[in-house]
This record gives structure tokens, C-alpha cells and sequence, in this order.
């Protein structure tokens, strides 16, 4: 047991890390060759943080483990949500745009609902609903180029220096890949052992353990951006990765798996927490569009009561 605890902390830390290496690498690398910062913004950055769900949910669809594919993406949302920005939220008072609270947040919840009634119509996500994840997801793009057009919701492009040659970026991006890859493969196979080993299910393995270890970019993400006070970047991160979980992450995952992803009915349980403790966080919206202490504490408790529910 303790060999496979060690193994999974092994496939978190590569995960994270390589998604570090991979999108600087990736995003300096199309930066020397002139790639317009909005294009690099809305890709590379975008999908940073969503890099470890993805590469997770994709090595459990091949591994025919597809409870953890789905719990990875459900757990990971109400993680973030609950967790994440609770956390954050008790550092300092975060803010919201306007467009964040009256789009992006509301289209969380109508995702959801969509992924939860495409897993109940026949008990599966097959390639066709992948396809209709990744049709909202392309809108959900479009809406970002229109954002960052008038210089919104691009986060921070690393920036080039005198050490950055071609032949180190694509080192970099090299070794990100790879330490994505095994990290998911570790976390996954580790995780599915353990589960065996404490008589959990695979859907209780990814709503927990695993969420909470692919929400670590998040996590780190929004704690510095608030530490630093930019407090609407770390709500916007975590609102944003959210819809990358749902359409890019599971779409993915729906259209390359080599058959359809079971879904279990009691992912709509899950499902519907993840909806609530998004309509918890709007509750404690003041009329400024911000997120108090108090009630970044309860939303702090209301996660803790929640993974002792499923546990």
C-alpha cells in the first residue's frame, strides 16, 4: 500500500510539473517564432492547467478504467470550485469580472447539466456526445477570442530571454510530454490499485484522490494570484478550467477512447454537488462581485463535508 501511495505522489508531482514544462517550453517556442500572444493565450496557457485531467481521463479510458475518467473531471470541478477557491478566497477578498459571473459561471452549470444528460441517456458518453462537447467547446472558444480581442481573460504569456534557444524549448517540451504521459499512467495504475486494495470504487478513487491531485495547478494557480492580488485571475482560472474539464477534457476523452466511456448513474449525484457548489459560490457574491472570507470558509467546510459524504 505504501509503495502505491509513493507511486501515486510520484504521478501527481510529474503531472504538475511536466504541465509547468511543457506549456512555458511550448509557449516560449511558438512566442520565438512570432505566434501572436492572443493565439498562445487562448491555447497553449488555456490548456495548461487542464493538461493533467486530461492526460488522466484519456489513460483511464485505455486502461478500461472510465469510472475514474469521469469521478477525475466531476471531482476535479467541485474541487476546484469548493476547495480551491476557498483557499484562495481566505487569503484575500477575490473579485470577479462582470463577464466571469454573468457567462462564464452560469455556463458551467449549463455544461454540466448537458454532460449529465448525454451520460443518462444511454448510461455512456460515446463519441458522438464527445463531438457535442467539443462543438460547445469551440463556441466556448470563439467567446474567448472575443474577450481577449478587447484584452481580456489572457493570462500572463511567459516571456522570452537570452537563454531560450530552440534546441532547450523543445527540450522542454520533449520532457513535459513525457513526464505528462508517465504521470498519468503512474497516477492512474496506482490509483486503481489502491482502490482494489481498500475495497473503494474506481468512482470514489476519481472523485477524491485523484481530483484533488489533478487540481493541483489550480490550487497553486489561484493561491499565488491571490497572494499577488489578482483576484479576478484566480477566479477566472478556476471558473474557466471548470469549462475545459467538462467540454475539452471529457470531450477528448469520449472521442479517442476505443469505445464508449461507461457512465455510472450515480455520476448524476455528483454531478448535481458539482452544480450545487457552483450556485454555493454565487450565493456568497456580494453586491461588489467579490467573495468574502466567511464565506470562502463555509464553501472550505461545505468541500470537507462533502468528501466525508462520498467517503
Amino acid at each position: 500500500m505504501l509503495v502505491q501511495l509513493a507511486l501515486l505522489l510520484i504521478g501527481f508531482v510529474l503531472l504538475v510539473k511536466g504541465a509547468d514544462v511543457l506549456v512555458e517550453g511550448a509557449s516560449k517556442f511558438a512566442s520565438l517564432f512570432h505566434v501572436p500572444e492572443i493565439v498562445i493565450g487562448l491555447t497553449i496557457i488555456a490548456f495548461g492547467t487542464s493538461a493533467p485531467e486530461a492526460a488522466v481521463s484519456i489513460t483511464s479510458a485505455f486502461k478500461d478504467s472510465s469510472s475514474i475518467a469521469i469521478g477525475n473531471v466531476i471531482g476535479s470541478n467541485i474541487c476546484n470550485v469548493l476547495l480551491v477557491l476557498g483557499v484562495a478566497g481566505t487569503i484575500g477578498t477575490l473579485s470577479l469580472k462582470k463577464t466571469t459571473y454573468m457567462i462564464e459561471t452560469p455556463f458551467v452549470v449549463i455544461m454540466t447539466v448537458i454532460l449529465l444528460i448525454l451520460g443518462y441517456i444511454d448510461h455512456s458518453l460515446s463519441r458522438i456526445d464527445g463531438i457535442i462537447l467539443w462543438v460547445f467547446f469551440f463556441i466556448f472558444l470563439c467567446y474567448l477570442y472575443i474577450l481577449a480581442q478587447n484584452n481580456e481573460g489572457i493570462d500572463d504569456i511567459p516571456k522570452l530571454d537570452e537563454n531560450d534557444h530552440v534546441w532547450k524549448l523543445l527540450f522542454m517540451i520533449v520532457l513535459g510530454i513525457i513526464c505528462v504521459v508517465w504521470g498519468s499512467d503512474v497516477s492512474v495504475q496506482s490509483a486503481s490499485n489502491i482502490a482494489e486494495k481498500l475495497g473503494m470504487s474506481q468512482r470514489l478513487i476519481g472523485l477524491t484522490i485523484v481530483a484533488l491531485g489533478t487540481s493541483l495547478p489550480e490550487l497553486v494557480t489561484s493561491v499565488n494570484a491571490s497572494l499577488k492580488g489578482q483576484n479576478d485571475l484566480a477566479i477566472g482560472n478556476i471558473i474557466g478550467s471548470c469549462i475545459f474539464n467538462i467540454l475539452f477534457v471529457l470531450g477528448t476523452t469520449a472521442i479517442v477512447a476505443p469505445v464508449s466511456i461507461a457512465f455510472e448513474m450515480s455520476f448524476l449525484i455528483d454531478g448535481m454537488i458539482s452544480i450545487v457548489s457552483i450556485i454555493i459560490f454565487i450565493l456568497f457574491i456580494n453586491k461588489d462581485l467579490e467573495l468574502r472570507c466567511i464565506g470562502a470558509i463555509i464553501m472550505l467546510l461545505c468541500y470537507i463535508g462533502y468528501v466525508l459524504y462520498i467517503l
